[in-house]
């Protein structure tokens, strides 16, 4: 009977001692050294120049219109010059209006294929955590969440070069 008390207390200690695997990752580090995010954010910073250009070409022909309606408005009557600066005004607002709606549209486009890959990332980390075995796997960031780790527990590199290789093997195909 003291026997099997005793291997009772020591499987119980045994288990009281198990401790869980846990390691972190930097969350900035792994976002933006994800090869799948460079080349997303190169696709829109291209999309956010396209649109640059085409909206100061826009407005480059109204700024023309605007010093022909100047140069012009001493010879017109003025019921034709104050037609003429309403329709400017309003062709200015419809501008305003125009390059808004395409500027937040780029931005919703953005964030939805950002918000994507953060994603993508946490299942992987949340994955590579289920397959290795740990019980826990922090996120750290600027604000330093983890003010300390021991040495060996960073797991950053290691899941960023899974994740990039996982990225350039999707890309092949």
């Amino acid at each position: 009977m003291k026997k099997i008390i005793l291997s009772v207390f020591t499987i119980a200690t045994l288990w009281s001692c198990q401790q869980d695997k846990t390691a972190y990752v930097n969350n900035s580090k792994l976002i933006q050294d994800y090869s799948k995010m460079k080349r997303t954010e190169a696709e829109f910073k291209e999309k956010n120049d396209a649109l640059s250009s085409e909206l100061d070409s826009v407005a480059m022909a109204f700024q023309q219109e605007v010093q022909k309606f100047q140069s012009e408005m001493e010879s017109m009557s003025k019921s034709k010059r104050e037609s003429e600066q309403n329709r400017l005004m309003q062709k200015q607002q419809q501008l305003q209006q125009q390059q808004q709606q395409k500027s937040q549209m780029l931005r919703q486009e953005s964030d939805k294929a950002i918000n994507a890959i953060i994603d993508d990332v946490k299942d992987y980390v949340a994955d590579y955590g289920k397959e290795n075995g740990y019980t826990y796997i922090f996120g750290s960031n600027e604000s330093a969440n983890i003010m300390y780790a021991k040495k060996g527990l960073d797991l950053t590199d290691e899941i960023l070069r899974e994740l990039n290789k996982k990225d350039s093997l999707a890309q092949e195909k």
